[in-house]
């Protein structure tokens, strides 16, 4: 009896974190209701997983961006956009669930450090969060400033993660995009909001993005987007081009990629 509970135990988890990788492949298919359905039921069997309630959180935000058309190149790529007193009309309640997530998580992580203080995950699990709290800010909310500092408080967990787990790849994103990012900035923000460990060199912002694209468990192809957009922004659109066109082949259910694949090739091509 003990041998078959034990064999059951082993078989639940590994099951578990199938489906996890399951659910990525529903978000990045921008299949919400299914990454949701498939939550719920990890999430049944892995109540204090954080890094489950971390995708949660990922879901919702991503709706969201999707259904308010931030996602869409022409607003990544132009900062006057970003920017800008355009008008958004955020849902208040996905935004309650994008934050009730977020602390579910971070509390879950704090929790599991607190018995486990070399616990990866539940490091990783701060890092996606504070870059959810970064993303919402600055894109939904327009609070570019402050969300700076979410972005700083995500940049020392993956740092952190880093030098203790020097393998986790995935870690390497958050740390890109805190190159890019304060390579991006005017000098005068750099000076108040300084990011431990960063140059601000966009090459290195590149290579640490392009190493998630290649073997990131979790969030290698949000780096392919991301290297994408950035890419466009930085006037390379064969290499966007070619990244896009992998993205459509590897998640044909998602109509964005395919939508901004059409309209880079119209563009390069002069017709657009």
């Amino acid at each position: 009896m003990l041998r078959f509970w034990t064999a059951f135990v082993l078989t639940a988890a590994t099951c578990s974190a199938g489906t996890l990788d399951n659910v990525f492949n529903r978000l990045y298919n921008f299949d919400f209701p299914g990454a949701h359905r498939m939550l719920d039921e990890y999430l049944v069997v892995n109540p204090n997983d954080a890094f489950g309630h971390s995708v949660r959180a990922s879901t919702y935000l991503f709706s969201e961006l999707d259904r308010l058309r931030i996602l869409e190149g022409e607003f990544l790529t132009d900062d006057k956009k970003i920017s800008g007193d355009d008008k958004l009309l955020p849902d208040p309640a996905i935004r309650q669930k994008l934050f009730a997530s977020i602390d579910k998580a971070q509390a879950l992580a704090e929790a599991r450090l607190k018995t486990n203080p070399e616990d990866s995950m539940a490091r990783f699990s701060f890092c996606l969060t504070e870059g959810l709290r970064t993303d919402y800010m600055a894109f939904v909310e327009k609070k570019q400033l402050r969300s700076l500092f979410a972005a700083k408080k995500g940049h020392a967990y993956a740092v952190d993660l880093l030098k203790r787990d020097p393998e986790f790849v995935d870690a390497l994103l958050t740390t890109g995009i805190s190159e890019y990012l304060i390579g991006s900035l005017p000098f005068f923000v750099k000076w108040v909001v300084r990011f431990d460990q960063v140059k601000g060199s966009k090459a290195q912002a590149i290579a640490n993005m392009e190493k998630v694209a290649e073997s990131g468990r979790y969030l290698g192809p949000f780096a392919r987007i991301m290297l994408a957009i950035i890419h466009l922004r930085e006037k390379r659109p064969e290499r966007s081009i070619q990244l896009l066109a992998d993205l459509t082949r590897d998640f044909p259910e998602n109509h964005l990629l395919r939508k901004e694949l059409a309209r880079v090739r119209l563009k390069q091509s002069g017709g657009g």
